[in-house]
């Protein structure tokens, strides 16, 4: 496998107070990564700094197919292939859903405008959003399934060689968690690699478990790796009993 992103000692600050203290990751083309952990303890920061939040002072090394991330800007990043779908979709009135998607494959994939209409047509249908819902108004109006659904669906029209997802599984019913879920495993298994941010195991319901890499996270730190069986270990016992099981509580 390719190595993709390769993140060494990399630290974070915000308005000078240190959020991630040294985080190391590798992630390899095609492969499945979930990173958990406590609220506030680095999950959301680490995902912005990878696609490049401005008010982020970045220490360490950030790299994607070895090339220095740093001196990037987010649309050049999204350019090499890096997508981040949000927690919390922003609404914006007056800013039709099929008209910001076809501007994003026009400036980031430089697809012609006349077959963008139809590209976004067709991917919003395997999304479960039609025509006329895809002419509203971004998240104006949406539940939070549909919200993701949209965030979805920006991510398959752009193919991405990384999927950064943000708690997607954060209020959607169960049909768009089944959804978003083989949605998520269709693109690792195309070659894609996921990095996925989660409370639940649930969202991994339609992901091969073999395939899954886990990675907790606790005061901006990556203090634990393994797979599929240390979701289930951390929703049953919770992070505080397995922090002390690992000694990672000190």
């Amino acid at each position: 496998m390719n190595k993709l992103l390769r993140l060494e000692n990399l630290k974070v600050f915000v308005e000078n107070r240190e959020i991630l203290s040294g985080v190391n990751l590798e992630v390899n083309s095609g492969e499945f990564h979930v990173l958990m952990g406590q609220n506030g303890s680095g999950k959301s920061t680490l995902a912005l700094t990878i696609m490049g939040h401005p008010g982020y002072r970045v220490e360490g090394v950030m790299e994607y197919k070895g090339e220095d991330l740093k001196s990037l800007f987010v649309d050049e990043r999204a350019r090499r292939g890096i997508f981040l779908a949000f927690q919390h979709p922003a609404e914006i009135e007056g800013v039709r859903i099929i008209d910001y998607a076809r501007l994003v494959l026009e400036k980031v994939r430089s697809v012609p405008r006349e077959k963008s209409y139809d590209m976004v047509v067709e991917k919003g249908r395997e999304v479960n959003l039609n025509e006329e819902e895809l002419k509203r108004y971004i998240n104006v109006g949406f539940s939070g399934g549909e919200r993701k659904r949209i965030e979805l669906l920006l991510a398959l029209l752009l193919e991405p060689d990384l999927v950064i997802l943000d708690e997607p599984d954060s209020g959607v019913d169960v049909d768009s968690l089944s959804l978003i879920s083989k949605k998520l495993h269709e693109m690792q298994r195309s070659g894609k690699s996921v990095l996925l941010i989660t409370h639940y195991g649930r969202i991994l319901q339609h992901v091969e478990p073999s395939e899954v890499k886990v990675h907790v996270m606790r005061k901006g730190k990556i203090v634990l790796s393994g797979h599929r069986d240390l979701v289930r270990k951390i929703e049953e016992q919770g992070f505080d009993s397995l922090f002390k099981e690992c000694g990672c509580d000190e």
